[in-house]
């Protein structure tokens, strides 16, 4: 199948480029300000863009959007830049596949909750707090609005192997291992399920050649505050100049709300897909120990 994944220089794009390259699929992989040696520049926000690869050559059976604008405290003092990275962006996405009658995949995530009750299934009632969790469903909406052949995958706490490992968990295990200094305070209250990225990938990947539609939940055995995260990746990499200190989400006076029960359930995934086994952040970092051990 032939297979463009917009924002492919990051980190669940990254590691959709590398499964479904691995499984034989034609991909293209496109960035936007971040380049990679696998990735061509495609502006989503701009198709009329000279600098952009040719899509409309390679002609896409299936688009998989992964770019958006995700730091959510500064989408939250930036309302107009983040509705143009996450709307409109989305828009132009739903174009393209029109286009090219093409099946959409796009990434979204556990903030279009509230946070009340946690374990979020398909079914539950959104109800995003913030700007960013506000135009996370604006585009889920139109999408569901415009087309008839799509997934909404949505996800949190999202860790994994990337060039740029800008995510939680790899960034921290990073910083142990190069043995910095850090005195960490981190919210005990905001709880989800983080999932491993080449999990996300393995799943968009069968539910796309089952030829699913519609909107599903991915989410690892795992349900932890950022304490106990932070926590596990010290039992594998800390050493005595880091400290983990709890604090409350009101403490840290963050711009944007969190959802603080947030998380999903991946329920209805499972019952289609029994087989899947999800990994957890212990097999990640066992695994990530292991490499750099090897280095050694």
């Amino acid at each position: 199948m032939k297979t463009l994944i917009l924002g492919a220089s990051g980190l669940v794009g990254g590691n959709c480029l590398k499964w479904f390259n691995e499984q034989g699929w034609e991909c293209l992989g496109t960035h936007f300000s971040f380049e990679t040696p696998a990735t061509e520049f495609y502006n989503t926000l701009d198709h009329t863009d000279t600098s952009n690869v040719d899509v409309d050559a390679f002609a896409p059976e299936i688009i998989i959007h992964c770019g958006a604008l995700t730091w959510v405290d500064y989408c939250e003092e930036n309302p107009e830049e983040s509705f143009e990275k996450t709307v409109v962006s989305t828009h132009n996405a739903v174009a393209l596949a029109q286009k090219h009658n093409a099946k959409l995949v796009y990434l979204s995530t556990d903030y279009v909750f509230d946070g009340e009750k946690g374990f979020y299934s398909e079914e539950d009632q959104t109800n995003p707090l913030g700007v960013y969790a506000k135009h996370k469903l604006e585009a889920e909406e139109h999408i569901s609005a415009q087309l008839s052949d799509f997934l909404i995958c949505r996800i949190t706490n999202v860790y994994g192997d990337e060039i740029r490992g800008k995510n939680f968990i790899t960034r921290l295990s990073a910083n142990m291992v190069k043995g910095d200094a850090m005195d960490l305070k981190l919210p005990i209250d905001q709880y989800a399920t983080p999932v491993n990225a080449i999990d996300v990938a393995r799943a968009i990947y069968l539910l796309l050649d089952a030829q699913k539609k519609g909107i599903y939940h991915f989410a690892s055995t795992d349900y932890l505050n950022r304490v106990k995260l932070a926590e596990r990746v010290f039992q594998y990499f800390g050493h005595e100049q880091v400290k983990i200190s709890s604090v409350t989400t009101h403490d840290l006076k963050q711009a944007a709300k969190r959802p603080l029960n947030g998380g999903m359930s991946a329920a209805k995934f499972n019952s289609e897909f029994p087989h899947f086994r999800w990994t957890n952040v212990d097999d990640y970092l066992s695994e990530l120990q292991h490499r750099l051990q090897d280095k050694e």
